[in-house]
């Protein structure tokens, strides 16, 4: 049986003594209900930020204003700002922020239900993504966390470099 990533993560984390911030919106916490429920995960998983509204991504994570008017909270400058914030206020040497829409309403011909927007802030780099997800709200949410969990392994398997 293959381990959650997770699981998967948690060792290779560990083993590099590199800690884990996170900076979440449309996933509201599940990335972060995911990682703790690996035994030994405060080893390296510092904490998250669930910054749903504009207002909290601007006050929490320093999510400038400018951006959000220009881009939306659903854009990959939004998620770097929120992934360099999450990463300063925790003192993390990773963060991995998630911004998007899980619908069923809020999707624009741009970006439609399901389109959402991913970073990872590293001190070797930044990588954002855009993803399309097919389901509804809760399978959205449930893909957008998984797809974090496989940028972070990804980034700790040297795939992102």
């Amino acid at each position: 049986m293959v381990e959650d990533l997770e699981a998967q993560i948690g060792p290779l984390l560990r083993a590099r003594s590199l800690k884990l911030a996170a900076a979440e919106s449309c996933t509201g916490g599940l990335l972060a209900d995911r990682i703790t429920d690996v035994p030994g995960s405060s080893d390296f998983f510092i904490g998250g930020v669930v910054a749903y509204a504009y207002e909290a991504k601007v006050a929490v994570l320093g999510v400038s204003w400018d951006t959000l008017k220009a881009h939306g909270a659903v854009s990959r400058e939004t998620v770097l700002e929120m992934a360099r914030g999450a990463r300063q206020i925790f003192g993390a040497d990773l963060a991995i922020s998630i911004s998007g829409i899980a619908g069923p309403g809020g999707g624009l011909p741009d970006k439609p239900v399901g389109t959402t927007c991913f970073a990872l802030v590293a001190p070797d780099g930044e990588w954002t993504y855009v993803h399309h997800f097919e389901g509804d709200r809760l399978e959205n949410k449930a893909s957008s966390a998984e797809m974090a969990l496989k940028i972070i392994m990804d980034y700790l398997q040297g795939k992102k470099k």
